[in-house]
């Protein structure tokens, strides 16, 4: 299972792609994380569909970055499109 979720609020300049990468090596999940030009942050995450959900309800819910998230929007994406990532990367 792919997703591609949205986060919105203060996400940038606090750390949030570098803790976002922490999160990732507690879960069997690839994928990669980046700044947008609009202030937001888009994560594309792939793997099971239980490591996914719990990878990104860690992020929303359990970790210090959850009280910068004021909006988010996730989507199920083609597997295609992460097939050639290959660990967890910040993009931009």
């Amino acid at each position: 299972m792919a997703k591609r979720v949205f986060f919105s609020g203060r996400v940038q300049g606090v750390g949030f792609r570098y803790e976002t990468k922490r999160i990732a090596m507690g879960y069997e999940v690839v994928g990669t994380v980046s700044n947008l030009e609009d202030g937001r942050v888009e994560l594309c995450v792939m793997g099971e569909e239980l490591e996914v959900d719990d990878f990104i309800s860690d992020i929303r819910i359990e970790s210090n970055l959850a009280p910068h998230i004021l909006e988010y929007a996730e989507e199920t994406i083609p597997s295609s499109e992460l097939n050639e990532v290959r660990g967890f990367t910040i993009v931009r």
